[in-house]
């Protein structure tokens, strides 16, 4: 399969298997004015398979969420075709609104106007914590 490059815009690159139509979602890109491609399952010699995304424009991403999803991701920034910047991803510190705490008795289950705020509590593990009752994220990898 033959799948043209961009010409100016952003490609998602070294996506874990399987994960880019939660990224998709998650960024909202169905809301894009422009081409978005998904290619999934794509042969990787380093990762066995991995997923890609192509964005034909230059748009703000939300590096939270897709260092959450899976650090591993490299953001390629092309203009006028040719490469012009690759940045690597890491864990963020801090998810605002990006999971929700399943703790029925946490004060975001009662309160629903409070920011479900994780903080990254161990780096290794990629374990989350929710900031106001301490428990773990399922939503972890």
């Amino acid at each position: 399969m033959n799948i043209d490059g961009v010409k100016t815009g952003i490609v998602l690159d070294h996506i874990k298997a399987g994960k880019s139509m939660e990224i998709y979602s998650l960024l909202q890109l169905e809301k894009l004015d422009c081409s978005v491609a998904i290619i999934q399952n794509v042969v990787s010699r380093k990762y066995g398979k991995k997923d890609i995304i192509k964005i034909d424009s230059m748009i703000d991403l939300d590096l939270d969420i897709l260092g959450f999803i899976d650090p591993n991701i490299t953001i390629n920034k092309v203009v006028d075709g040719v490469l012009s910047s690759k940045d690597h991803l890491q864990l963020p510190k801090e998810l605002v609104n990006v999971i929700k705490c399943q703790n029925p008795r946490c004060i975001t289950s009662v309160e629903r106007e409070i920011p479900h705020v994780f903080y990254l509590a161990d780096k290794t593990s990629g374990k989350y914590l929710c900031k106001y009752c301490d428990v773990e994220s399922k939503q972890n990898k």
